[in-house]
Parts: structure tokens; sequence; C-alpha cells
């Protein structure tokens, strides 16, 4: 029923299964045994599955690629130490395909990879096998594997040319990357922002104003260069991404708070912050390789600077709005470098709705009637903006 693969010196291991491609599998377990030098993970399927996986350093993980599974395990599932695992996450990654990503404790390489059935015959237990291993032959097998590439988002094709403003709605974080959690464990930035993002869209496009595209509309990892790209290849006027973090301070620091892209951040905070979220690549297991957009003339500067501009003036707006409906964080505008605000054309904001470290805010984060009153706010912020634009370039609001 199935083989094992060695690729490459790097011994990249793949297990195959014969069957065809199942439309549900069910992942309803997952264990870490520790067994001297060896750790194996096993996790119990519905149906046999294809796996693959790969190593990859700095830091050093275990990338298991599969098809789309779905993952029926308890929340505190892979957050502890066990063996040579720090720690493991899984989720989609992308449409018919799910990750598991392991954080190491220490260089490791696959020794085994199998397929049993378990005790009924009923379901199958795949089990992957680590060895401890020193750092030069970790390396060489990192080098030697390799994740399956990630296929960028399809592109935006308009059948007609739509003079509405196109707005790109960014939900962040998605699949494999959960985000912040709450403290429970049981409420995940990821969903919270989805949920928020959809309301805003229908809110947006209920007047039928402007065109309203969204970088994710399911739970489903997108990269950050993917959700900069998405809103080029759309020629979008405005970007808008939406986030609920944690941050240093705990119940102490909350509050909404708008952000907006520059090389130099306004406190540390914030620059702790965008380190934190210029990670979302590596959380789910992704090189992050070039950034789109990095400046390279003049001209492309000062369309920076102009569009940067835009930025700080929607921002001001949304600050504006917010400031009558909801708690605002004492600094409730600021600057940071990051990654997913880096389209040099199109005016970026990153919005974080308060932050899951504090209760207070995720007592309002769950309530209906305040999210209604975010998306009124934004959605006249939204208004505002694009009035002054249209008021300053003539009929259409073009990109800066």
């Amino acid at each position: 029923m199935a083989i094992i693969l060695a690729a490459g010196t790097g011994r990249a291991w793949a297990l195959g299964a014969s069957a065809k491609p199942a439309t549900s599998i069910i992942a309803a377990a997952a264990a870490v045994e520790q067994d001297g030098a060896k750790t194996r993970f096993k996790v119990t399927l519905s149906k046999p599955v294809t796996a693959q996986v790969s190593l990859m350093e700095r830091p050093d993980r275990l990338i298991i690629d599969l098809p789309e599974v779905a993952f029926h395990l308890p929340a505190e599932a892979g957050r502890s130490k066990e063996g040579l695992i720090a720690s493991y996450r899984y989720g989609l990654f992308a449409p018919g395909r799910s990750r598991v990503v392991m954080e190491l404790a220490q260089p490791a390489i696959v020794s085994g990879l199998t397929t049993t059935p378990d005790a009924t015959g009923a379901a199958t237990i795949l089990t992957i096998e680590l060895s401890r291993a020193d750092r030069e032959e970790f390396r060489k097998a990192a080098s030697g594997s390799a994740a399956p590439a990630k296929e960028g988002p399809a592109p935006v094709v308009q059948a007609a040319k739509d003079a509405r403003p196109v707005i790109m709605i960014d939900p962040g974080h998605g699949g494999i990357d959960p985000g912040a959690a709450a403290g429970s464990g049981n409420v995940a930035e990821k969903d919270l922002v989805l949920s928020f993002a959809q309301r805003l869209k229908k809110k947006l496009e209920d007047g039928g104003r402007y065109k309203v595209l969204m970088t994710r509309d399911q739970d489903v990892f997108v990269s950050l260069g993917d959700r900069v790209r998405a809103a080029r290849a759309a020629q979008a006027d405005l970007f808008i991404s939406i986030h609920a973090d944690s941050i240093s301070g705990g119940q102490d620091v909350r509050g909404l708070t708008v952000y907006t892209g520059s090389e130099r951040a306004s406190d540390a905070d914030s620059a702790r912050l965008a380190d934190r979220e210029n990670k979302a690549d590596a959380v789910a297991g992704v090189e992050s390789g070039e950034m789109p957009d990095d400046v390279s003339d003049i001209l492309m500067d000062l369309t920076l600077r102009e569009t940067r501009g835009f930025s700080h003036g929607f921002a001001t707006r949304l600050v504006g709005e917010f400031d009558s409906v909801a708690r605002l964080n004492k600094n409730p505008h600021r600057q940071a470098r990051f990654q997913v605000l880096r389209a040099h054309d199109v005016p970026s904001v990153l919005v974080e709705l308060g932050y899951l470290s504090s209760q207070k805010d995720l007592d309002l984060l769950m309530s209906e009637e305040w999210r209604a009153k975010m998306v009124s706010a934004m959605s006249n912020a939204v208004d505002r903006f694009f009035a002054t634009r249209l008021a300053r370039r003539g009929a259409a609001a073009v990109l800066p």
C-alpha cells in the first residue's frame, strides 16, 4: 500500500499511497513518543494519504505536507515540548493542501516514515520518526530537501474596466498560521479577523460605490508577498490589513491601533509587532524570498512618498472615525516596517482591532454590537478618503 523513497543526500522522504485523492480526510488524534535518541510523531487519519516531509533551517523545522486534512485535535495539541519536537502547528496551507510545521528542539533528521492500520483497521496511523543529528548533518539534509512551493494567487482578471475604486481587504494570518490566540486558546486571531473582514466587505459593497476584493475568503494561508502582489495585480486603490494581535504588557496594553508603513518604527512596541508579523511566512514553513516593490529608482521613490502620504491620510480618517465609537490605544496611529504594507503604489494600512492579550479587548472583539460599530466607522472613513481623492483628481479615483 505504501512505499518509502529517499531523494538525494539530504534524505527528503516521500510516502505514497495508491488510493485516489480523498474528498474528506480527518486527523482524529496526534501523539509524540520519545525513545532514547529518537522521537516519533504519530497522527491517526481516516484514510491513507500521500505525505512529503522536508527540513528547514533558521529556525530548525520539519515540514509535513499532506492533502487537505480536517484536523480534529484538542486545542492544546502541539504546544508542549516532547523529545526532539519543541512544538508543532497544523492547518490548511493552500486549497487542497494541508501542512504540519514542527519546531525542532535540536537538529534532527527523518529516519523513518510509515503508515499502518490502527487497532480497529478502520483508520491509518502515519508515523514520522526523527533521530538526533549534528549541525552539519542537519544542514546537509535541509539543503537536500525542499518543501513544495506554494502557488501564488491567481491573477485578477477584470472582464471590463470598472471605474469604481478597488479596495483590497486583507484578513491577517490564516490556515496553518493562526496568529495570536486568547488565553483560553479557543479564540484564534485568524478566525476573528476573517469574520470581521467579510462583514466589512459586505458593508462596503452594499453602497455599490466600490469594487471590494479579499486576499483570502477562507481559512487558508497566504504569504505576505502574495498579499501584496494580489493588491497590485488588482490595481487596488486602497489596501486594508485586519489584525488582532497579542502584545507585551498584557492586560495593560489595549485599544484599537492603526499602522502605516515606514522604514523606521515609531516606537519599540511597533517594531516588535512588525517583526513578529513579518515572520508569518516562517510560521507556515515558507521561505520569504524577495519581497515585491523594493524601491530601486527615483520614480518609484517619488511614488512611494506620495502613496505613503495617502496612507497617512486614510489612517488619520480611520482614527477620527474610531475615536467616537471605540477605545483607542494611547498612541492610535503608529508606524513600522510591516512587509504587508510594502506596495509602493497602493495606499496601505494595518488595523489592529484590539489585542487578544487584553480581556477587555477580547470581550469587545466578540461583541456583535461592537463589530457593527467598527464596520460602520471604517466604511465612513473609506467614504471620506475617496471623496477627497475624487474631488482632488476628478471623475475617477486613480492610483497615485
